[in-house]
């Protein structure tokens, strides 16, 4: 039953965190702010909202190592899985991406959360770090788009596709609809956080793993079937930059926003384990990127296979203790 109760869970959670995104994009277009910092801001903290209700979740039932092992092992499956699927189903052409200060910034994000955790428990003040340097992030994103919308205002640069494509976005939605997306989000979130991490809990226990180890596995993979998905689409539509961009955008929310405002709930320990191991699986998958951002190489369905075997043989060494 337990199975049962986290799989229906993790479905609450997705379609919630979905309806959320397409009601909290619709509003915010209604209300006259430019569709690319909706996709920088909403889009980006929505697809999140699932691992944030989960690590806040699993704070308040008293078992904080799933929150950690959540965000740690989204992050790995990101880079290893949701890259690897769609580079295996029809590679992914990054000739033409520029993802470099993201990419940067993303490294950055991982290094500050690396030294933080350290620390052996990540509380309120290490939160607060991990917030003001979002803030930081999100605020150069702001400065960035505002000048590019500028200079297509001017004239100076076209408006290209994803300008005035946003995930969710439906000019003719009625107001009532947005509402409902909205309240459907806002409820189904955290009914679908408590049954998955309610479920989980009971599952590690049968089973007698660690929480962090389900939230570095079950949990972490479920987390991760949006980011999945969008980035199949955008492989399958030539949009190569979509893809990387979602991957770095998630990661870099994970580890600044969803472990910056959790910790704010509650103290949440670092498990020994993922200090010696998953942390560096985590910060060398993200290094891995590195000549596909910097070098332009092509992720062909080689790589594609290299990163979901190692994605693989990672979560069958975790599972083995």
């Amino acid at each position: 039953m337990d199975l049962i109760y986290a799989g229906l869970g993790l479905v609450i959670l997705l379609l919630a965190g979905d309806s959320l995104v397409r009601g909290a994009v619709n509003m915010s277009l209604r209300l006259g702010v430019p569709a690319l910092i909706v996709s920088l801001t909403i889009v980006a903290f929505g697809t999140s909202a699932p691992e944030l209700l989960i690590s806040i979740s699993a704070i308040h039932e008293g078992v904080a190592g799933l929150a950690m092992g959540n965000v740690v092992g989204s992050n790995t499956a990101n880079i290893l899985l949701v890259l690897g699927v769609p580079a295996l189903i029809s590679g992914l052409s990054t000739g033409d991406c520029d993802t470099r200060k993201s990419y940067i910034q993303m490294i950055g994000a991982s290094f500050l959360f690396l030294v933080l955790s350290f620390n052996g428990v990540i509380t309120w003040v290490q939160g607060l770090v991990l917030l003001a340097a979002l803030g930081l992030m999100l605020s150069s994103a702001f400065r960035v788009a505002l000048s590019h919308r500028r200079a297509v205002a001017a004239g100076v640069e076209e408006e290209t596709e994803q300008d005035t494509e946003v995930e969710g976005a439906d000019p003719d939605m009625p107001w009532w609809k947005v509402v409902l997306f909205l309240l459907l989000g806002l409820i189904g979130l955290p009914l679908g956080a408590d049954l998955l991490v309610d479920a989980s809990t009971n599952i590690a226990r049968h089973f007698g793993v660690s929480e962090t180890v389900i939230g570095l596995t079950l949990v972490a993979l479920g987390t991760s079937l949006p980011e999945l998905a969008t980035t199949v689409m955008a492989a399958l539509r030539n949009q190569a930059e979509v893809a990387m961009g979602n991957v770095i955008g998630s990661n870099m929310f994970n580890l600044l926003a969803i472990i910056g405002v959790a910790s704010l709930v509650g103290p949440i320990p670092v498990d020994p384990g993922i200090l010696q191991f998953d942390i560096w699986v985590m910060l060398g998958a993200s290094l891995l990127l590195l000549p596909f951002v910097f070098l332009k190489w092509h992720m062909g369905r080689g790589w594609g296979i290299a990163l979901s075997v190692l994605y693989v043989v990672y979560v069958l060494m975790v599972l083995k203790g």
